[in-house]
Formats: C-alpha cells, sequence, structure tokens
C-alpha cells in the first residue's frame, strides 16, 4: 500500500508542477495563484497543502527536478567532451541543449515573469554545477574562488538570454562555443589554457 501512496503524491506532485509551468507561459509567476494551480492541475486545495505550502513552494521544489534532469543531461555527455580539467566548464554544453529543449519556460523563468525565486535558484544551480568543473585552486590565487563562481554563472546567464532575445535561430553547440571561448579566454590564466 505505502508504495502505491508514493506513486498517487508523484504523480500529483507532477501534475502541480507542470501545471505551474503551463500557468507561467500562459499568464506569468505573479499573476498566479495557488487557485489558479489547482484549478490547472485538476487537485484539491488540500492536496496541494498536503504538498506544498504555498506557489514559491511549488516553484523551488521544482528546481529539484531541473538539478536532475541536468545532472543526468551533463553525464550523457561523451567522456571526450564532459568536463574535466582538459576540458573545463563542460556542463554548458548540456545546460544550452537543455534550454533549448524547454525554450519557453527558460524564457519565462529567466525574463523576469518567473520572479527573483526563479532567478535565485537557477542561480544556486548554476553554482553548483561550476564549483563541481573548477579546478580545487585557481594559480597564482589571485582571485577568490567564489567571485570566479559568480563570473562564471552570470556570463552563461547573460549568454542565455541574448540567445533567445536576439539570436534564438542560433543550435545549443553555436551558443556554447560562443560563451566558452569569451570565458575561458578570461578564465585561462587562473585555471591554465586547458582547451584541446
Amino acid at each position: 500500500m505505502p508504495r502505491e501512496i508514493d506513486r498517487r503524491a508523484a504523480r500529483t506532485r507532477r501534475a502541480l508542477h507542470q501545471a505551474l509551468l503551463t500557468l507561467m507561459l500562459r499568464k506569468g509567476y505573479e499573476a498566479l495563484s495557488v487557485q489558479d494551480i489547482i484549478d490547472e492541475a485538476d487537485v484539491g486545495r488540500s492536496t496541494f497543502y498536503a504538498h506544498f505550502t504555498g506557489k514559491e513552494d511549488l516553484l523551488r521544489s521544482g528546481f529539484q527536478l531541473l538539478r536532475e534532469e541536468l545532472k543526468e543531461a551533463h553525464s550523457a555527455v561523451p567522456a571526450t567532451a564532459a568536463a574535466s580539467h582538459d576540458h573545463p566548464l563542460g556542463f554548458s554544453m548540456a545546460m544550452f541543449e537543455h534550454a533549448a529543449r524547454y525554450a519557453d519556460h527558460y524564457r519565462t523563468m529567466i525574463g523576469g515573469r518567473g520572479g527573483a525565486v526563479t532567478e535565485n535558484e537557477i542561480r544556486l544551480i548554476l553554482a553548483e554545477m561550476v564549483r563541481q568543473e573548477l579546478p580545487p585552486t585557481l594559480e597564482g590565487d589571485t582571485m577568490p574562488r567564489d567571485f570566479v563562481v559568480q563570473f562564471i554563472v552570470g556570463a552563461f546567464l547573460t549568454t542565455l538570454n541574448w540567445w533567445f532575445e536576439r539570436k534564438p535561430g542560433l543550435l545549443p553547440s553555436e551558443v556554447d562555443a560562443m560563451f566558452r571561448g569569451l570565458v575561458l579566454d578570461g578564465l585561462s590564466p587562473l585555471i591554465g589554457d586547458q582547451r584541446r
């Protein structure tokens, strides 16, 4: 019986997340109410509150799913292109490909309609990925590691916005090449010129 309850709970949570994403595309995050979400998902108010404390909690929990998808996508990258000391910032291709698959959702979330919560959560996910990929120590220790992480995250988000707003026809690989070229040229004194 507990397994059936777990499956039902997972199904309910997925329905609520899907309703949130659908409504964000339609109305924007700020305009949404919990009532809108439960109507779209076709669940009761008490069911919603059994899983989440409010729409912000629902939004935040969705980022755990994003984290898992990105880790899976990144681990699926061939070993020759995966992150390593010989190929720094290998996360970027997986991120750009994920963004291309879910472009409408990214535009909604990154473009401001998803609210400050969304941008903060995406920044946290990116920072976590960047920290994992940077060498443990930067050459010369001339800049704080956290500053370098935030620089890369900011550059990535700026590139993502530019891509969606100005050049949506570019392929993920083309955007990734531009991002990596600019960022790695700036970082090469800190992480060494390790590109192939």
